[in-house]
C-alpha cells in the first residue's frame, strides 16, 4: 500500500528490451507530479566460483556509459516457462561455457529503483566446470566481444569494495558470495 496514487499513466516509448511510461502521481499532501519509468524485463546474474576459489567474470563493452566493465555473467528472463535458476544456468553456459553443480540464490536487487522496475536475482554457482554452449546460441553484438577474466574471489570482492568494479549487480553479487563462502 502506498501513500502515492497514480492518477494517469501513458506509455511514450515501446522498444525491444524496454518501454518508457510516464506516471502522474498524487502525493500524501495532494501535490501532483510526474515520473518517467523504464519498464524492463527482469534479469538474473551469476557469481561462478571455481573449485580453486576463482570467480569467473566478463569484460564487456557497455554503450550507455561508453566503456568496458568487468561483470558477472547475467541476462534477461526472456524464455517462456524458464524459472530463475534455469535462466541463470543458461546464461552461465552461453556467456562463459561453464556449468555448475549447485546454483544458490544469493539475493534479489532492485537494479535502479529511481527510474526502472527491473529486478535482478543473483545466484552463486559452485562446482563449476566446462560445458557446451546451448544449441543455437550465437554471441552477437557486444557479447561477441566479451572476454573472460578470472581472479580469486577475495580479490574480486576487494575490487567491488574499493570501486575498481563498479557494476552494481556485480558488486552486490561478489560481496554476497564472499560473505556466503566465508571469505
Amino acid at each position: 500500500m502506498s501513500d502515492f496514487d497514480v492518477t494517469e499513466t501513458r506509455r511514450i516509448y515501446e522498444g525491444v528490451l524496454s518501454n518508457v511510461r510516464v506516471d502522474r502521481l498524487r502525493g500524501p499532501d495532494g501535490s501532483e507530479f510526474e515520473r518517467e519509468i523504464v519498464e524492463h524485463v527482469d534479469a538474473v546474474a551469476v557469481v561462478p566460483v571455481t573449485p580453486d576459489g576463482d570467480v569467473v567474470l566478463l569484460r564487456q563493452y557497455r554503450h550507455p556509459i561508453g566503456s568496458w566493465l568487468v561483470e558477472i555473467p547475467a541476462g534477461i528472463c526472456d524464455v517462456d516457462g524458464e524459472d530463475l535458476a534455469g535462466t541463470a544456468a543458461r546464461e552461465l553456459a552461453e556467456e562463459t561455457g561453464l556449468q555448475a553443480t549447485d546454483l544458490t540464490e544469493l539475493t534479489t536487487i532492485e537494479t535502479t529503483a529511481g527510474w526502472s522496475d527491473e529486478r535482478n536475482t543473483i545466484f552463486l554457482a559452485t562446482g563449476v566446470s566446462s560445458a557446451d554452449r546451448p544449441d543455437g546460441f550465437v554471441a552477437e553484438d557486444e557479447e561477441a566481444a566479451m572476454e573472460i577474466v578470472s581472479m580469486p574471489l577475495d580479490q574480486a570482492a576487494d575490487a567491488a569494495s574499493d570501486g575498481r568494479i563498479t557494476d552494481a549487480k556485480t558488486a552486490v553479487g561478489l560481496l554476497a558470495a564472499a560473505r556466503r563462502l566465508g571469505r
